[in-house]
């Protein structure tokens, strides 16, 4: 007689446990257990609890392979999901399996659990692994199947929220607290009788009292300097949007900037030349916005400026604006606006920067380059790879959730629910949105999504004071080494890459149906190196981790109070200099229920929720070996070795950059 010692663990979350029946068979190269159920006395199942059972045989099952899980009703009760975390299985032999689990469990369903070392599919020699691995992917292959638009955007999952499967959805938790901070903070708009009214703000200083208490020190800080151009240049390098200014060693032939306009703003006795030879001279344009039409509002067209902004680096290392151009073309109604102006034309053309900013912000480096892509990345995983493969183990926490939290937002923000919330509110509205993102991924590159030849190709390795780039680069290290380990550890050769036929084809379907085939975007559609490999998953990484906290994590900060990134402005640009006045700022702004609309939802979207994991952090131990188990401690030592040095840094910064510090970045995309 042989003893089979099983630990079940549930998982510890809201409505983990079940009272059900918990049936388990193991299947061995030399046979099978009895179907046998896991009771012990008392409640088995509870949320956080671990069970020990023992199974008995005539003999040894030999190498462990699969185990079986059944869940049945008890009595009349209703449904009655369980969540199993894992089921550690010690063999008579006294070897101990790990079978990962980390999915709830209905009634009804069969679960098949495979434990053991990570493989790949030309690894699997036994003929119930192969036919086990076949039918995995032929059922996930079959739920998570691709939504084909011809819209010019990333591919998406075909799934309606109510058929979403259990370990893709959002959290219970997180629904709820989601839920409450929108009618607690709806509330509060309408005891202030500022939801849905149409009133115009009477002053810049009550655009500063939206909420009683909802503001962080950084929200404050834009408050006090969002009219100073020192700040101005600050937050095109380290805000929500660092991601579009590059180095100008030549003017645009439509910007005709002359010395003369720009002298009283460069160093004494200096020229504009001499500036750009130096390297101190930058530019931030928004061309790709020229041609696309506006949404209209109380009958008439709205105005987008795709603009062009010239920057000075002085020798205080301060990066300050010193020349905006509002429409591509030059012309007598297009005039290039200077420091010197009028202290309304200035902050008007500075305005009008930052609303096409905040557009392409929105729409693109948010919502396309992280979300969308972040999905395109995560259906292909699901589909192509099983959850005993080593890819899948090392990507799968970094897809929690976002497939549901990009199916609310397609819903909310994008969709016909409710238009008078998100982008749609903005000065080009859901069509112009859409039309600016499926240029901008036209244009999308591999390279522009690696962040340090992101940077080398804008000419930003240098710069003072860049923070997004300091702490960006430096996570890119760390998550480059700490994938290396472990894909060094799984494939030692080249030749493993090549024959990995599942490797192979999820490369191949996010080139698909992320980048259409375009060869020219420099996206990889084989790979041939482990080089390769380990490139192409750092950049995911990064992407779904980092850099969607960078372009998210501080949008409360920046964009709460209105005037600094206006989504939304009302009234054309000015055309002439000198006529505008601080009556026509606040007439242009958003009124006051547009505002506070404005500002609710990027409240909701940097909120930190209980249910948050950390980059680095692995609550679901999918890995069985030793070896990745400390890949992965180190990589988080590395982590925290990097938070405590940001967090030093921030400490003598008037404007803390806090966005790259890992323990405020999440692992996936879950907002």
């Amino acid at each position: 007689m042989s003893e089979y010692k099983l630990e079940v663990t549930t998982g510890d979350i809201h409505y983990a446990g079940t009272l059900d029946y918990i049936y388990v068979t193991l299947f061995g190269t030399k046979g099978h257990s009895e179907r046998t159920t896991l009771d012990n006395y008392g409640i088995d199942f509870t949320p956080g609890k671990k069970g020990t059972y023992t199974i008995k045989v005539g003999s040894s099952l030999g190498t462990l392979l699969l185990i079986k899980v059944e869940k049945a009703p008890f009595a009349f009760l209703p449904e009655d999901e369980w969540y199993c975390s894992k089921i550690v299985v010690t063999t008579p032999e006294g070897e101990a399996i790990l079978f990962p689990c980390y999915r709830w469990v209905s009634s009804g369903e069969l679960v098949e659990l495979r434990g053991g070392k990570a493989t790949k599919v030309f690894e699997d020699d036994h003929p119930l692994l192969k036919d086990h691995r076949k039918k995995e992917l032929t059922f996930k292959k079959n739920v998570f199947q691709w939504k084909i638009t011809n819209d010019g955007m990333p591919h998406f999952l075909s799934l309606n929220e109510p058929e979403f499967p259990a370990e893709i959805r959002l959290s219970k938790s997180r629904l709820s607290e989601m839920n409450q901070e929108l009618l607690m903070t709806a509330f509060e708009l309408l005891v202030k009788r500022m939801a849905g009214s149409a009133e115009n703000w009477k002053s810049i200083e009550e655009m500063k009292k939206v909420f009683w208490y909802k503001k962080t020190p950084m929200s404050e800080y834009v408050t006090e300097h969002w009219k100073e151009d020192e700040f101005y240049g600050y937050e095109f390098l380290n805000g929500v949007n660092p991601s579009l200014i590059t180095c100008c060693s030549e003017l645009p032939t439509n910007f005709p900037v002359t010395e003369e306009m720009v002298k009283p703003f460069l160093e004494n006795g200096s020229s504009l030349k001499t500036e750009m030879t130096k390297g101190k001279i930058f530019l931030y344009e928004q061309s790709k916005l020229d041609g696309i039409s506006p949404r209209t509002y109380n009958g008439e067209p709205l105005h987008v400026t795709p603009g062009l902004c010239l920057f000075y680096l002085n020798p205080e290392n301060k990066l300050m604006p010193i020349a905006i151009q509002l429409y591509q073309q030059p012309s007598e109604q297009n005039p290039i606006f200077l420091p010197s102006d009028s202290e309304s034309d200035w902050l008007l053309a500075k305005m009008f920067i930052k609303n096409a900013d905040s557009m392409d912000h929105q729409g693109v480096h948010h919502l396309l380059k992280t979300h969308l892509l972040a999905e395109v990345f995560a259906v292909a995983t699901f589909r192509n790879f099983p959850v005993i493969h080593p890819i899948y183990k090392l990507l799968i926490p970094h897809f929690q959730c976002t497939m549901h939290i990009n199916f609310k937002a397609r819903e909310i923000l994008l969709g016909p629910k409710d238009p008078q919330s998100g982008i749609q509110t903005s000065s080009l509205g859901l069509e112009g949105i859409q039309e600016l993102m499926k240029r901008s991924h036209a244009k999308t590159t591999y390279s522009s999504l690696c962040l340090p030849e992101n940077i080398t190709a804008r000419g930003l390795e240098s710069i003072p004071n860049f923070y997004y780039r300091d702490d960006g680069l430096k996570l890119w290290n760390i998550i480059k080494s700490f994938v290396k380990a472990i894909v060094e550890y799984y494939y030692p050769s080249d030749s493993e890459v090549c024959k990995d036929s599942e490797l192979q084809e999820w490369v191949r379907e996010t080139f698909v149906h992320g980048f259409f085939g375009n060869k020219a975007s420099g996206f990889p559609e084989n790979f041939y190196t482990v080089e390769e490999v380990i490139k192409f998953i750092t950049m995911v990484i990064f992407s779904v981790s980092a850099q969607h906290a960078a372009v998210n994590n501080g949008q409360f900060d920046y964009n709460s109070f209105i005037p600094n990134r206006p989504l939304l402005l009302r009234k054309p640009p000015p055309t002439t200099k000198g006529q505008s006045s601080m009556k026509t700022v606040l007439d242009t702004l958003p009124n006051v229920g547009e505002t506070v609309t404005m500002t609710v939802t990027v409240w909701v979207l940097t909120r930190k929720y209980s249910d948050a994991v950390t980059l680095g952090m692995y609550p679901d131990e999918s890995f069985n070996e030793a070896a990745p188990k400390q890949m992965i401690r180190e990589f988080q030592a590395k982590l925290s070795d990097l938070s405590e040095s940001i967090t030093l840094r921030n400490s003598q910064l008037q404007a803390p950059y806090t966005y790259l510090d890992p323990a405020q970045i999440e692992n996936s995309i879950t907002i």
